[in-house]
């Protein structure tokens, strides 16, 4: 089995690359490892399926795992775009991750698809906070609509805070902000569950606890992390989330609502690390295991064909 690895940039020694690589040579799979900033986009003029990249072919490429998440770009999709038009398999699609960057587009689909959400507003500029009054009861959550790792997310307490925010965003972004406004759960202050899907089976939860006085929960922010079983209300919101999205690789984010749960965010290039030590699942072999159950399923002669599932 040949796999391609697609990320933003050479970084290959964050910890899921890393893990990528290891157990792809554990498994004895043809792994390697791409960069964004290596390619040169060129849409040939004839109908050839071959996408070349660093003098390899894409013909006899068995599948392609992207790790954008967040951070895609226009020029990131353009190539994620120009390697599935070759016909490799591909986990997961670009239309999926377009939307999944976006964290008001991922709120509307999972509110068109009747998932319980927290409720969300888009800021508009000058700011407004007579309409977040009117909406809202404090504490609100301030979000950019493009960010992980806890990074661009915010906590206003009350309307001073709000006021202030709203004015530090105008004067270093102006009418090029994209910032979303959302209900703040209060059940689920510092802590939240973490629930990886692969191939629309969860195949296990994360507890993130946010340090003594903080509120987000984020592992590489400090949370304490633990292994969360499973229940089949947060099993199911996490399957349904990913299949909204289209997503066959995504890291659902949940919070606590009293006795049920909402979902917050969905990535679709999640970081395992705190993942793995919480729960000692094998993320990348669950997620090489499968791809070869549905490359199993795709007759030889099409294979370069298929553009996604």
């Amino acid at each position: 089995m040949k796999i391609w690895l697609l990320d933003k940039d050479k970084n290959i020694e964050s910890y899921e690359n890393r893990r990528f690589r290891e157990e792809a040579v554990d498994a004895g799979i043809d792994f390697s490892f791409l960069a964004i900033e290596d390619f040169d986009l060129i849409v040939p003029s004839d109908t050839s399926h071959d996408r070349p990249y660093e003098g390899q072919t894409s013909n006899n490429v068995d599948c392609l795992i992207p790790r954008l998440g967040s951070g895609a770009t226009y020029f990131s999709l353009s190539a994620l775009r120009y390697l599935e038009q070759g016909g490799i398999f591909t986990l997961n699609p670009s239309r999926s991750i377009e939307v999944g960057r976006d964290k008001l587009a991922t709120i509307q689909c999972l509110a068109g698809n009747n998932i319980p959400i927290p409720k969300t507003m888009l800021a508009k500029f000058p700011f407004n906070v007579e309409k977040v009054d009117a909406e809202f009861t404090y504490p609100v959550i301030v979000k950019l609509v493009s960010g992980s790792r806890g990074r661009g997310i915010f906590l206003c307490e009350n309307r001073g805070q709000m006021e202030d925010l709203g004015e530090l965003i105008e004067i270093s972004k102006g009418s090029t902000a994209n910032v979303i406004i959302q209900e703040f759960i209060s059940s689920s202050r510092g802590k939240d569950i973490r629930v990886i899907v692969v191939g629309g089976r969860a195949i296990g939860g994360m507890l993130r606890v946010a340090r003594e006085g903080m509120y987000k929960a984020n592992y590489s922010r400090g949370g304490k992390v633990s292994n969360f079983e499973l229940v089949p209300a947060v099993e199911w919101l996490a399957v349904e989330s990913a299949r909204a999205l289209g997503l066959d690789i995504a890291g659902v984010d949940l919070l606590f609502d009293g006795d049920n749960y909402k979902v917050c965010e969905i990535n679709c290039a999640p970081g395992f690390e705190g993942f793995e030590f919480a729960t000692g699942i094998n993320v990348p072999m669950e997620i090489y295991q499968y791809v070869q159950v549905r490359l199993e399923g795709i007759p030889s002669k099409e294979k370069m064909y298929l553009h996604s599932f």
